[in-house]
């Protein structure tokens, strides 16, 4: 198998398909990349485009990528429920047939020093590509989101980029890029439009609050739908895997009296997490990756 790299950036626009539809395009123009899913939410106003490409030309995929959403987003319009900070909001490379992460981290800082220079869009590096050691978690990257770095980029010695000017691009605003293991983005949502329940709830479930290792949560109105969503990032699955996370929202909506109306993964998965279900909610023995039909046609 050649080897491959899994890229997932993700751009602030959820509602226009046929920008999402000309960004994607634009990745899988460039030879031996494959756009493999795109998943949009217009409550979130955000695009997640997952691609695979090799290594030779993983930093020209994503650029074009990045390129189309400088001409066709305008972060001065956007309004959203989820966290951002520019066009590009976030661009992760992560290692998978063949390559390793310090390749990635090699691509991550390849394309922020493109973007930087061609686009003239500030760039900051975050998980195993991050400089310092305060910018390797994508929420402390992200505080204040767009509004709060435009009033401090030019001015805050600490939020200066790593990469590109230290000014907000007029209307792509900044890009964060990194490479990191595979991440799994999955939301759980309640019947209820109490948002500050579902904050409550993503709170008793995150790591930094005392709740599940390497899960991040956020509490989401999803006005549309008139209900609340609890929005994680299971950062390492192995250690929280979808499951446990699902039952962990489900007993803490329970005693508060609040039902589930359903889950949703944002974006692929890695087969593991699958098994890893399989195993918990099942409670299959020495259940084993083989077992699955397709995996042995693969053969």
């Amino acid at each position: 198998m050649k080897r491959l790299v899994e890229c997932v950036p993700n751009f602030s626009e959820g509602r226009r398909r046929e920008v999402v539809d000309a960004i994607a395009a634009a990745i899988a123009a460039v030879p031996e990349a494959k756009v493999l899913d795109i998943e949009m939410d217009a409550d979130h106003n955000r695009s997640v485009i997952t691609f695979i490409v090799t290594p030779e030309r993983a930093v020209e995929a994503a650029f074009a990528g990045a390129r189309k959403a400088v001409e066709l987003i305008d972060m001065e319009k956007h309004r959203g429920e989820h966290p951002r900070l520019g066009a590009m909001d976030v661009c992760p490379f992560v290692p998978t047939f063949g390559v390793t992460m310090e390749e990635a981290v090699a691509m991550a800082r390849s394309l922020g020093e493109r973007i930087g220079k061609e686009l003239q869009v500030p760039v900051y590096y975050y998980e195993a590509a991050a400089t310092r050691p305060e910018r390797k978690n994508l929420p402390d990257v992200r505080k204040g989101e767009y509004e709060g770095l435009k009033a401090e980029i030019a001015t805050n010695p600490e939020r200066k980029p790593d990469a590109g000017p230290a000014v907000m691009h007029p209307t792509a605003g900044a890009f964060v890029i990194g490479a990191r293991p595979p991440l799994i983005a999955f939301n759980v949502n309640l019947a209820t439009s109490d948002l500050h329940l579902a904050k409550q709830i993503a709170k008793a479930v995150r790591e930094r609050d005392g709740g599940l290792p390497a899960v991040r949560a956020l509490g989401m109105d999803l006005r549309d739908r008139g209900i609340v969503q609890v929005s994680m990032n299971l950062v390492d699955y192995t250690r929280t895997p979808p499951h446990v996370a699902f039952l962990a929202v489900k007993a803490e909506a329970a005693k508060r009296g609040v039902e589930i109306v359903g889950s949703e993964i944002v974006g692929l998965l890695p087969l593991a997490a699958v098994v890893a279900a399989m195993e918990g909610m099942l409670a299959v023995e020495k259940f084993a990756v083989d077992q699955i039909l397709e995996t042995r046609l693969w053969e």
